[in-house]
């Protein structure tokens, strides 16, 4: 595999209240800027405090930015359906000036109907509305006059070239190239009903051709995979967490679509596309994945197996020291045992 960059990434679902959540995923993002990670990503969720724990993503950046220098800071995703496009567009500017620009804007349609009731949407319509605040946000961020005869403060400061886009679909990442935006890829997704056993590669690697294939010309691809991927010091330490995590969320799983082909913890990590191990297991899984040969980044979460902080901790420690370089993807400048971050 290719040099690539390394993220993490957090839902903000430790077991702790809301402000100890926010306080330790800040933590954990420290410490991952510690030890060479490119970037770090936040996944918006509202009112469901058990998939997602953050609601408001930019606030959150904007403290995170004040705690770091380096690292960028990425939403993954604004569920841009339910938003205002030209508070988003304000949102997002003045979180990059507070960041010095490190701000990376991801962005969605949304999946969850019941929330488009509470926000007064139409599910129904959200990819026609998801097109339209889209275009509305990058008029706002380009200096256009806006109703009223209103223009953006603060500017933009080249946030346009900053767009991330996540899809399940072709049809995303047709508009993700044409558009000339980074290409956000889920770390699962359900499977059709005809293949319920299809590997995450067969679903992605279409979207990643179709991405390819519209990209204009001159523009670089940016393609970020999130992949679930905990590491820990031994086996029987990784699956016994991952067992109490998977076994947790699986119930969830099945009802969006995902058919588990048995029991086992392995056919919780098959169907949950989840990489569990040591550093030399987790190495040989991801290694495995076709899709990452094409990804420019690979952005890491612990999601759904959610092990306690400090574990976390050990984790971003471990996948940067030991899995990474093991693939090539970055050079080993770290030691294999680091001391973790205090909150």
């Amino acid at each position: 595999m290719s040099r690539k960059r390394i993220g993490f990434f957090t839902r903000a679902l430790d077991d702790a209240p809301p402000a100890a959540r926010y306080q330790l995923a800040a933590a954990q993002i420290r410490h991952a800027e510690a030890l060479g990670y490119h970037s770090a990503w936040v996944a918006q969720h509202h009112f469901n405090g058990v998939e997602g724990g953050l609601p408001s993503p930019f606030p959150f950046l904007s403290y995170v930015a004040a705690q770091t220098s380096r690292i960028r800071l990425g939403t993954g995703v604004v569920t841009l359906t339910m938003e205002d496009p030209v508070r988003v567009a304000e949102d997002a500017s003045v979180t990059d000036a507070l960041s010095g620009g490190r701000l990376e804007l991801g962005v969605g349609s949304g999946g969850t109907p019941a929330n488009f009731v509470t926000f007064g949407r139409d599910f129904a319509e959200r990819r026609r509305v998801y097109d339209a605040h889209l275009a509305a946000l990058r008029k706002a961020w380009a200096g256009d006059a806006l109703p009223g005869d209103n223009r953006l403060y603060p500017a933009a400061d080249g946030l346009e070239r900053r767009v991330w886009q996540a899809t399940f679909s072709t049809g995303g990442g047709i508009k993700a190239g044409q558009e000339g935006d980074g290409l956000l890829l889920s770390r699962t997704q359900p499977r059709p009903k005809d293949t319920p056993f299809a590997s995450l590669a067969d679903l992605q690697l279409p979207i990643v051709e179709a991405y390819h294939v519209n990209l204009p010309s001159g523009v670089s691809p940016r393609i970020l995979a999130s992949r679930s991927v905990f590491v820990a010091d031994n086996r029987a330490e990784a699956r016994a967490l991952a067992e109490a995590g998977l076994r947790k969320v699986a119930q969830h799983f099945q009802s969006v679509g995902h058919v588990f082909p048995g029991d086992t913890l392995d056919d919780l990590i098959f169907a949950m596309d989840s990489h569990v191990g040591t550093p030399e297991e987790v190495a040989e899984s991801l290694a495995a994945d076709r899709v990452l040969d094409h990804a420019t980044e690979i952005a890491v979460q612990v999601h759904s197996i959610d092990p306690p902080h400090d574990f976390i901790l050990r984790s971003i420690e471990l996948f940067a020291a030991q899995v990474a370089p093991a693939l090539g993807w970055i050079d080993p400048p770290y030691p294999a045992r680091l001391r973790t971050a205090a909150v």
